[in-house]
């Protein structure tokens, strides 16, 4: 039962080869009782069309190739939900694969991807280097990045503006009357990162407040960084009294943290996060996020891949989409 092939459904249902393979693809040329009758031997032997046998005449393999940086992240899982939804739209399968933001491993698995003659990627990155995009660029198949920046410009991506996102935050909590705002960042050397500085530093600039760089804490992501980072602060003479967290799980550590310490979350430390995930809704008080909407930038990037595999035009300009985010006000400010 598991070796049927399409001879065997053609010998059973007594038609051509060629007219099994029309039935299955869907070809519009088959009588609708030729049609019944091939469907019917298909289903009674459990005949499953062999997709590498169909995609080597095709040279479609209707796969694509989703590297993701940490597959147990529910930022990377709700980026990939979208990718997926889209792929299944489009009648794509997926293979998903995590990288642990290793780049040895991106590399290995970019490679890997291809021998499996995906049709197209959807990579997600920390850092985009100019090997990487040497490596996309001289790709056999479009590559798309989904939250993740492209310094040089020349890959398609889909993102959010990260600047103007942590421009907002410290607008924000300026406009509140802060005067010591900290930003716990990611892994500095990442282009988002600097990105999110550079706003962070703007915000500043143009609400009249000084920067100073002992309110800039490196994290990676995590709870734990979250709480390591909430403790630094309060070695700093002027501490801050309101946090900028590059992810939500750094936001849920600085919130714990706090309370940890006998602290009140917003009376004491207000607090702000990026990403919403389903994480800021989870812990009380219910922390205040940026809102990156990261079903439509995964969905979004699975589109522009599908056109781009597909050779349809992309209009000028949209091979770098920029969507829009905003400040969803919870518990964790006044």
């Amino acid at each position: 039962m598991n070796n049927i092939t399409i001879y065997d459904v053609a010998r059973e249902a007594n038609v051509s080869m060629a007219t099994v393979s029309r039935v299955v693809n869907g070809n519009p040329n088959v009588k609708p009782a030729t049609r019944k009758k091939v469907s019917d031997v298909i289903e009674k032997l459990g005949y499953r069309p062999n997709a590498v046998a169909r995609g080597l005449a095709s040279k479609k393999t209707t796969t694509v190739g989703v590297i993701i940086p940490d597959i147990s992240s529910i930022f990377f899982a709700e980026l990939a939900r979208g990718i997926e939804d889209i792929a299944t739209m489009y009648k794509y399968n997926i293979i998903l694969s995590s990288s642990d933001e290793n780049i040895d491993k991106e590399f290995h698995l970019l490679n890997t991807m291809l021998g499996k003659q995906v049709d197209g990627i959807v990579f997600m990155g920390g850092n985009i280097s100019d090997e990487h995009v040497k490596e996309f660029t001289n790709s056999p198949v479009p590559i798309v990045l989904a939250g993740s920046v492209d310094e040089s410009g020349q890959v398609p991506s889909v993102n959010i503006d990260y600047e103007a996102a942590a421009f907002d935050a410290v607008t924000f909590f300026a406009n509140k009357g802060h005067k010591h705002i900290a930003f716990v960042s990611g892994n500095p050397s990442a282009l988002i990162n600097e990105m999110k500085l550079t706003g962070y530093k703007r915000g500043l600039k143009e609400a009249g407040l000084s920067f100073d760089e002992s309110y800039i804490v490196e994290g990676d992501y995590t709870y734990d960084s979250g709480i390591e980072s909430f403790e630094k602060y309060l070695e700093v003479e002027d501490r801050p009294t309101a946090f900028i967290a590059g992810a939500d799980e750094m936001a849920l550590g600085i919130v714990h943290a706090a309370q940890d310490k006998g602290y009140n979350v917003p009376e004491d430390f207000e607090v702000i996060s990026f990403d919403n995930t389903r994480l800021t809704l989870m812990v009380r008080p219910q922390i205040t996020t940026i809102v990156q909407p990261l079903y439509d930038i995964g969905a979004v990037a699975m589109r522009l891949l599908t056109k781009l595999m597909n050779k349809e035009q992309v209009e000028e300009g949209l091979e770098k989409v920029i969507l829009p985010h905003r400040i969803e006000n919870r518990q964790s400010t006044k």
